[in-house]
């Protein structure tokens, strides 16, 4: 039960415990009945968890995606069926592999996987305090006294020494019952604390299979201009004999064979030039993949692909299926669990301790019953003043929790952003797609006519380097547009959470795979 009641201070620092009433070998006892029932009422009063009660923080929630393409309709389940890993709706191999070697050599996984494992480790520690500490302990030692006396014959003889021993083995227990929730509000924000560390593990794993996915398609796309200037190379090679053979026939100026030759070499240059833009994309897939970029390489393969149907939802899902917004979410939980923390230390405390074992001055006697010795009692602690200490980290805990509901808020909004972001791209450059594959055709198609129309005599050579230009640009634009739309592909599954759900939090098992 919630309870925000706060003590009223005292006027000068004092810190009050009562004393445990001991037991020992001479016959006096502490009451067990007494005991007990201090006991029981500990165990009762365990369910009083002082703070808020937490409830997810409420967010803006369009009814629809702005963005979404027409006809759109909310996925079926059926849409969602188990196919794998998300990746897999692109048909290549070698991203699989690729993405195979990623989960098992990444580096970047494995600091969130060791994050999360220490996180796990955080929530067993925390539910350590509901159980007592046991420990044992046992002692020997061995002492002497110098004695004198004021006898004549002693003063004589000197002062003599009594040598004793001691041998002590004991057991204690020590417990503070939870009272007002300080421990179960603890490991409540250490469990929200290991979910959202899962999430943050899980959210890793999501940004660079699609930062692999993306750097691998624009290594695809590198690939296609490679081939297209490659074949723009044989393309000019061609055109420059022509204007060769046409200035030896006398047809043709030597202007002509100059601006020929300067045109080759350009696109030679270019073609050169896209070999950086490659080595540098396939060195990134080395580094997430975790393989030296000296000893990775990849064959060249031109982009032949085009982006999967990706089943929509509705806003609300990505609740559920975003990893960096449970991640949030979840860094909110904790962050409000630890007001309820900060407000039990305005209560007091109830230590219950025992201890018990032998003790003798004869080892041969230790273990017998004349020896045995044992203390039972509880203490209570309360702060009576502390200057404004205990409010200070209340409220520091309460703006801790609305930085954290803020942040969660943000994320949202972000997320939306990012899918409408990518759905927005995926239609545009659909469209786009379409008329410049029209443009590619009508320069193709200029480009033969003006060749034509060149080794009739009837137009000069400017004309055939104009359309020559504008065919290469239209094609080099239409290969840079397939690999955006790829690149934005991946990037509108990752905005959607790619496969992941929220319910993977309870189910994760911390190894970078």
């Amino acid at each position: 039960m919630p309870l925000h009641r706060k003590p009223a201070a005292a006027a000068a620092p004092l810190r009050t415990t009562a004393a445990p009433t001991r037991a020992n070998r001479s016959g006096k006892t502490v009451s067990a009945r007494a005991v007990t029932l201090i006991a029981a009422a500990a165990v009762t009063l365990g369910g009083c968890a002082v703070g808020p009660d937490y409830k997810r923080p409420d967010t803006p929630m369009p009814a629809s995606f702005k963005e979404a393409p027409p006809g759109w309709k909310v996925a079926e389940p059926s849409d969602h069926a188990d196919r794998g890993p998300w990746w897999s709706v692109y048909h290549d191999e070698r991203l699989d592999a690729l993405m195979d070697k990623l989960d098992s050599a990444n580096q970047s996984i494995a600091q969130f996987a060791a994050a999360y494992r220490q996180a796990r480790a955080l929530v067993a520690e925390a539910r350590a305090a509901y159980f007592p500490i046991i420990g044992a302990s046992a002692s020997a030692t061995r002492s002497g006294q110098q004695l004198s006396s004021s006898s004549s014959f002693l003063a004589s003889s000197g002062s003599r020494s009594r040598i004793s021993n001691n041998f002590d083995v004991s057991l204690d227990a020590t417990w503070e019952p939870d009272l007002w929730g300080k421990v179960s509000r603890t490991v409540s924000a250490e469990r929200a604390g290991e979910q959202g560390a899962a999430a943050d593990l899980a959210n890793a794993r999501l940004s660079a299979q699609a930062t692999l996915a993306q750097t691998y398609f624009q290594l695809r796309e590198a690939d296609s201009l490679q081939q297209l200037l490659d074949d723009t190379v044989s393309a000019y090679t061609a055109a420059l004999k022509l204007t060769q053979n046409q200035y030896a026939a006398g047809v043709a100026a030597r202007s002509d064979v100059i601006q020929a030759q300067t045109q080759l070499q350009s696109a030679q240059a270019a073609a050169i030039e896209n070999g950086v833009a490659r080595a540098q994309e396939e060195h990134a897939i080395a580094v997430l993949v975790g393989e030296p970029a000296s000893t990775f390489s990849t064959p060249r393969i031109p982009l032949d692909a085009e982006p999967p149907r990706v089943p929509l939802e509705v806003p609300s899902a990505l609740l559920e299926r975003r990893p960096d917004i449970a991640s949030a979410e979840r860094r909110a939980a904790a962050a409000n669990e630890q007001i309820g923390v900060a407000m039990s230390a305005f209560f007091p405390t109830l230590t219950l301790s025992a201890q018990g074992g032998f003790q003798n001055s004869i080892f041969s006697k230790l273990f017998t019953l004349p020896s045995r010795f044992w203390t039972v009692g509880p203490s209570l602690a309360a702060t009576l003043f502390d200057a404004g200490l205990r409010h200070a980290q209340t409220e520091a805990a309460r703006a801790a929790y609305d930085q954290q509901v803020a942040t969660y808020r943000q994320a949202v909004l972000t997320a939306f952003q990012d899918v409408e972001d990518n759905l927005a791209s995926q239609r545009i450059l659909a469209q786009e797609i379409v008329v410049q594959r029209q443009a590619v055709a009508s320069a193709q198609q200029a480009l033969a006519i003006v060749t034509n129309e060149y080794k009739a005599g009837t137009v000069g050579y400017v004309n055939v380097l104009t359309a020559q230009t504008t065919a290469f640009t239209a094609e080099q634009k239409l290969a840079t547009l397939a690999g955006q739309r790829m690149v934005s592909s991946v990037g509108l599954v990752k905005a959607l959470g790619g496969g992941w759900n929220v319910a993977q939090l309870d189910h994760v098992d911390g190894k970078a795979d």
